[in-house]
């Protein structure tokens, strides 16, 4: 396989990489001191970052955005990855390419060019009290009613669920089946009778954009609201979110361990203790090098998977490594990085006490660290190990 990035590609993440440094980073204390993105200032810089084509960049050229690969996605999202979350959303978008399955060109115009053009924001609802990594245990159910579907369930911990103009709810359509053709996809507009935003739920990192719990009480919605095919909701789900973990948690967490990383480098070379600088003491030179040599490893682990995706290639395993390795390895850094810098590292005047709260989750979402080591060791025991 070649790793060798194209000219265009090395401009274009320069040129994203300078632009959240010098845009986006600096509005991180007043996101974080505040719990929500200054208005005016991220109206300004959002429009910056779309006039430059930074907005929406997975998607396809022909609905509006960048056409990227999942590889050269991911180069993006490590550029990405060195700001908060809840940032990266405002600024260059969450929008998912799953939303390009609409086939009916109506849907398509109301619900998937609007958000690409940033018009419009989406929130996926997947996650319920009793069914978080085991996402096909979902109790959320539809039925037909005429030409509506009648939907009830509660779903949480939905991000942008509190704000988002409309939201794809995964849901039970046949008990029968399950997730083998009995889970779909339903759009559900901001409005809807019966569908209410009940709370939202205080988090211990991620601050600037909420995390929803939704509940639906009868609510009908069109017999057409429905992205894919009725009952291919579960499979549509899994072939997407390959490419979302590889780049949302394995790219994005390489990105900030770079950030971290960089921050240990500088410190080390000019903070001074007993006469000499930090970085000559030996303990510190090993917190510096373990975590290059993990965040090397990752990086690798992504990319070499990431052209995987791009090739057609099921590399569903490595998947769920890079999720635990990339998630495991920024917390480890982030630890790193506020042990080199001390005290400072603790206080909220560095971006470090932020980073290593925000780090915490990614062991959780999208499949816990347990839950993917079950499945690589399942699929070891039955297959062996394929590199």
């Amino acid at each position: 396989m070649d790793f060798t990035i194209s000219d265009e590609m090395k401009m274009v993440t320069e040129a994203v990489g300078k632009f959240v440094r010098e845009k986006v980073q600096p509005l991180e204390c007043e996101t974080e001191e505040n719990a929500e993105i200054p208005a005016d200032k991220l109206a300004a810089v959002r429009a910056e970052a779309q006039e430059l084509g930074f907005y929406a960049m997975n998607m396809s050229e022909g609905v509006g955005g960048a056409g990227l690969g999942v590889m050269d996605m991911c180069l993006v999202e490590e550029q990405l990855g060195q700001t908060s979350d809840a940032l990266i959303r405002r600024i260059f978008g969450q929008v998912y390419p799953m939303l390009e399955q609409f086939e009916d060109e109506a849907l398509r115009q109301k619900y998937l060019y609007p958000t690409v053009k940033g018009e419009k924001i989406c929130a996926m609802a997947i996650t319920e009290p009793g069914a978080g990594s085991d996402a096909a245990a979902i109790k959320t159910n539809a039925h037909l009613d005429g030409d509506e579907w009648v939907l009830n369930g509660t779903k949480h911990f939905i991000s942008d669920g509190d704000i988002a103009d409309y939201v794809i709810v995964m849901a039970v359509t046949d008990a029968e089946k399950g997730a083998r053709g009995g889970i779909s996809l339903l759009i559900v507009d901001k409005g809807t009778p019966g569908f209410q935003v009940t709370r939202n739920q205080p988090m211990m990192g991620h601050r600037g954009y909420g995390h929803a719990e939704l509940y639906f009480d009868n609510v009908r919605i069109p017999k057409g609201n429905v992205l894919g095919e009725v009952g291919n909701g579960f499979k549509v789900m899994m072939a997407n979110v390959g490419g979302i973990r590889l780049g949302h948690i394995g790219a994005r967490a390489v990105g900030m361990a770079f950030r971290v990383l960089e921050m240990m480098r500088e410190h080390a070379a000019t903070r001074k203790q007993f006469g000499q600088p930090i970085g000559d003491f030996q303990m510190v030179q090993q917190m510096i090098a373990d975590s290059a040599m993990e965040i090397f490893a990752t990086r690798m682990m992504v990319l070499n998977t990431a052209w995987e995706e791009d090739n057609g290639m099921d590399p569903r395993d490595k998947v769920s490594m890079v999720k635990v390795q990339a998630s495991e390895m920024l917390g480890r850094v982030a630890d790193r990085g506020i042990q080199v810098f001390g005290g400072y590292g603790f206080t909220k005047e560095l971006p470090l006490e932020r980073i290593y709260r925000d780090a915490r989750v990614t062991r959780i979402y999208d499949g816990t660290s347990e839950v993917h080591r079950m499945l690589i060791a399942r699929s070891v025991i039955k297959r062996g190990l394929t590199l």
